[in-house]
């Protein structure tokens, strides 16, 4: 069993659009333990259930197992591979590269995430 994906002391579960998502409070933020499943595609998969052209969300973190791939509303695409740590900005589509999950350890601010990390796109 990879241990990435044992029990989390003090987590709440969730999953959205296949996504396991466990998310821990650490004082004014909140550590995440993401897992996107093999043929994870925002647009296929998470936009049915959020809504919107793009995933509005930043990422912040540190990429543990797997690949991601990424496109801006501009056409730039990205690739991660783990270990790898990742900064991406809010108006993306994300995929999964390869046959195996992606874990994302993710940091976020609710929010504020973006104002916080200065994550906005020029």
């Amino acid at each position: 069993m990879n241990q990435l994906l044992g029990p989390l002391k003090g987590a709440t579960r969730r999953e959205v659009g296949g996504v396991q998502v466990d998310v821990v409070r650490t004082g004014n933020s909140r550590v995440k333990r993401v897992v996107y499943p093999a043929g994870f595609r925002w647009s296929k998969d998470m936009r049915p259930v959020v809504g919107g052209e793009l995933c509005q969300h930043a990422h912040v973190g540190f990429l543990t197992t797997g690949k991601l791939g990424i496109q801006y509303a501009d056409g730039v695409q990205e690739e991660y591979a783990a270990p790898q740590v990742i900064a991406i900005a809010p108006g993306h589509d994300g995929w999964v590269i390869g046959e195996e999950p992606a874990i994302l350890i993710e940091f976020d601010f609710e929010g504020e995430t973006v104002e916080r990390l200065g994550l906005k796109r020029e």
